[in-house]
């Protein structure tokens, strides 16, 4: 299968640019899978309108561009996937999110999924639509992990604020799983949330715990709340001091199996 991949626009071996992509159009391909978002939670950039407006284009003005690429299509791909975030689902510390429960405007970073998941609507098009909801991806070498990773190994981590908020988690493994089982899935399409099924039971504390216990480390250090809010702004703590119960049903009722379905066994990967 030969795949446009929108967060670098690769397609194949070959990269192309964005501007290139707007000028010739889409090139002969079965899929095309939009991975495409600037990082919210660079501690090293300051929640400000510049910030919001980096934020917002590189999800939606990246989304239209690919939706648009692939309506004028001569040949238009047979998926059209995009990964978005369970930030469209309300925090709460009781309420559990399914696929069809309602969300997308409340907050900031709701409405930027709607407008997001909304940018990759093709009406009437012959590309099957799949958007992955992930909530937040543990792996090697980079994202949440790559952060936390030292001061857990020295023993200075621990949760954020109360720790009791839910923590959405997957492993990336997992995550590019559910993209290719959505790839794959020829009857499929839809919203599927790209948690791991444990993951509604894991609270900040509970993952700050389990990832410490992986390295044989203890995990004495909360960061108080005033703390997250100095380095990333009150908008932004939210997502870290907040947090939303998300099931994957959808997503276990379409045949996918998780390769890892509980916390330990994904810390115990990842540190391995």
């Amino acid at each position: 299968m030969d795949v446009l991949l929108g967060s670098w626009v690769l397609h194949g071996s070959q990269s192309l640019e964005w501007e290139e992509l707007s000028r010739t159009g889409l090139p002969l391909c079965d899929a095309v899978v939009n991975l495409a978002g600037e990082n919210v939670l660079n501690p090293f950039r300051r929640w400000g309108d510049a910030f919001c407006r980096e934020v917002i284009s590189s999800r939606v003005e990246t989304t239209k561009t690919l939706a648009k690429a692939i309506v004028d299509a001569e040949q238009p791909p047979r998926a059209w996937v995009l990964v978005t975030g369970v930030g469209y689902y309300c925090p709460s510390p009781t309420a559990e999110y399914t696929e069809d429960s309602p969300g997308g405007n409340f907050d900031f970073f709701s409405r930027l999924v709607s407008s997001w998941e909304a940018a990759a609507l093709i009406p009437g098009s012959p590309a099957r639509g799949v958007v992955v909801r992930s909530g937040v991806v543990l792996g090697r070498g980079g994202g949440a992990i790559s952060q936390m990773l030292w001061p857990f190994r020295l023993g200075l981590g621990g949760p954020l604020g109360s720790g009791l908020q839910p923590f959405p988690w997957i492993h990336i493994r997992d995550l590019a799983g559910i993209v290719c089982h959505a790839l794959e899935s020829e009857c499929l399409q839809g919203v599927l949330n790209g948690v791991a099924p444990s993951s509604s039971a894991t609270s900040n504390g509970t993952f700050a715990r389990e990832f410490a216990a992986a390295l044989g480390r203890p995990a004495l250090l909360p960061v108080p709340a005033w703390a997250v809010r100095a380095v990333f702004g009150a908008e932004r703590a939210v997502m870290l001091l907040e947090g939303q119960r998300v099931l994957p049903k959808r997503t276990l009722e379409s045949g996918y199996c998780f390769i890892f379905p509980d916390l330990a066994g994904a810390l115990k990967e990842i540190v391995a």
